[in-house]
């Protein structure tokens, strides 16, 4: 195991409204840092994932996707939490717009199985 490995988190959320959540919750924090959403085909799991944190302690939040997302962002709407995939970005003032960043390789190691269970 890596220290890379060693000092990484991993949470996965039962469904993708709890996750997108965190991220309200973090663009709303004093520094204001909306964290990108991440996406990354991992041993034939479709996953979107969040990166957080600092040095010495890193937060992979993710949630397994049942396909490829088919647009390139998310409308998160900061008043209900409600979210809806777009393919750019809306002029919903009380949305936040994320993109969806399409991952090729990573040096992540999601902690699932062959049957996509923890």
């Amino acid at each position: 195991m890596s220290q890379n490995e060693w000092f990484t988190t991993y949470l996965e959320y039962e469904n993708l409204k709890d996750m997108l959540n965190v991220m309200l919750y973090t663009s709303q924090s004093f520094m204001t840092i909306t964290p990108l959403l991440y996406y990354i085909t991992y041993r034939d799991k479709e996953i979107l994932f969040i990166h957080t944190g600092m040095v010495g302690a890193i937060v992979a939040h993710y949630h397994i996707l049942n396909e490829k997302p088919n647009k390139k962002f998310v409308e998160l709407d900061k008043m209900t939490g409600e979210f809806n995939f777009l393919n750019g970005v809306g002029t919903n003032p009380h949305s936040i717009y994320i993109p969806i960043v399409r991952l090729i390789k990573s040096t992540l190691r999601f902690p699932i199985d062959a049957l996509g269970t923890v």
